[in-house]
């Protein structure tokens, strides 16, 4: 587990306000950090939690070294604004044994009542070990909502030299009032040369692979490193060839359709970020053909966006003459990424994946 704001990528804002917050004295209860999964949410809560818990860093009241009884958390002294990684509070972050730290993850696809109830029966007890107890909720989009309800109550009424961090890839999908009741810390996709030079460095892979899987990833290091250890990038190739390649009534489409649904529904919880590839790739022909529509093009009100899918132009090109996408590229685009979010909350809803996958394809011809 990293212990310190120095093992974070990037992310030059969310350290600034987190480094702010801890040497003013004024840290809130609650912090959610929001922004796409894989760029370092969970990376700046343990860094945050383990700063706050230093044993050599703390200002600690009473001769024995122990923190004195205060419903206020213990903060660092200012000036080392940085956990040590030495004391014996680090070391247990180091090895995720603190147990004062608290980290809870979606069960399944969500997170549920039940854990929220086990989080207030152990928060009725103060801290073991530390001045402060920190909990972290990763994912808190996925929570339902009669256990966001029970968070609300607990974020109204926070238990003293406790504070909470909260993760979450969008605040659309977080109730508003759990929201309000924290202070945001915005975290920003890492940017493509960067991340491309980390998968460079870490995977020992070449410097085109790692621009290409930097930028189909959309800064997102964790996704990069999904997207190549389950092959994405070659089976994303493999379906859009097919559809650009058969017509829906072709015998050889069905044998395809079957073939690579079933191959498809092997990635079983990757096959939501599977679907995001195809997403992206209908997005990117908007921008394509916008880009090769010359009156769109002159129109500076709506300057080129770059594409995402770089490495498929060719795929792009054929695609925008083969669905005939002159006239009305939007709509086009939008009625497949509503068949591929209908996909995706099938998905959520455990139906059978080869039969989404199957019935997603030919919709998709």
């Amino acid at each position: 587990m990293a212990v310190a704001f120095s093992a974070l990528i990037e992310q030059d804002q969310a350290k600034e306000m987190l480094r702010r917050a801890i040497g003013s004295g004024k840290l809130a209860h609650a912090y959610l950090f929001r922004g796409p999964a894989g760029i370092g949410k969970k990376t700046a809560a343990q860094a945050l939690a383990a700063t706050l818990n230093c044993r050599s860093h703390q200002l600690f009241t009473t001769p024995d070294r122990k923190p004195a009884a205060s419903t206020k958390p213990i903060l660092p002294r200012p000036d080392l604004l940085e956990a040590c990684g030495a004391c014996p509070s680090c070391r247990k972050f180091a090895s995720g044994n603190h147990p004062d730290f608290m980290e809870i993850l979606p069960e399944g696809a969500a997170i549920k009542i039940e854990q929220i109830r086990e989080i207030k029966k152990a928060l009725v007890f103060p801290p073991l070990e530390a001045g402060n107890r920190v909990v972290l909720l990763a994912e808190v989009h996925t929570m339902r909502r009669e256990a966001a309800n029970s968070l609300l109550k607990v974020l109204e009424e926070p238990p003293p030299s406790t504070i909470f961090i909260l993760t979450g890839d969008e605040a659309g999908g977080i109730l508003p009032t759990i929201v309000s009741r924290c202070q945001v810390i915005p975290f920003f996709p890492l940017s493509v040369t960067h991340l491309a030079n980390i998968l460079v460095l870490q995977e020992k892979i070449d410097q085109a692979e790692a621009t290409t899987l930097a930028a189909v990833a959309e800064g997102s290091l964790s996704r990069a490193r999904i997207l190549r250890q389950k092959n994405l990038l070659n089976l994303r190739r493999e379906v859009l060839i097919m559809l650009l390649t058969y017509t829906q009534e072709a015998p050889a489409a069905t044998v395809e359709v079957l073939r690579l649904a079933e191959k498809c529904a092997k990635l079983e919880k990757y096959l939501d970020d599977f679907l995001d590839l195809l997403s992206s790739f209908f997005h990117d022909l908007t921008v394509y053909s916008a880009a090769h529509d010359h009156q769109k093009a002159a129109d500076h009100r709506f300057p080129p966006r770059p594409l995402i899918n770089q490495d498929l132009a060719p795929l792009l090109a054929h695609a925008k003459d083969r669905w005939n996408l002159r006239d009305d590229p939007d709509t086009f685009s939008q009625h497949r990424e509503e068949q591929l979010r209908r996909a995706k909350s099938q998905l959520k809803r455990n139906c059978n994946r080869t039969l989404i996958c199957e019935v997603l394809f030919f919709d998709l011809f």
